[in-house]
């Protein structure tokens, strides 16, 4: 999966930290790019319990 993590990425995060103003535009930089993958996996947590609960109700 981290070698995908590149790819999927348009950005190039170790430019935009080199780049950086200060410290804290480092912390933006990790949540942004960390951001879509949580996500992502809240909406396929949600997916599972809404299934699996929809099974034991059945």
């Amino acid at each position: 999966m981290l070698t995908l993590l590149p790819l999927l990425q348009g950005a190039n995060i170790e430019e935009k930290i080199k780049e950086a103003p200060d410290s804290s535009y480092e912390i933006g930089v990790f949540i942004g790019s960390m951001l879509p993958f949580v996500v992502l996996v809240i909406i396929a947590y949600a997916i599972f319990r809404y299934n699996k609960n929809k099974i034991n109700k059945d």
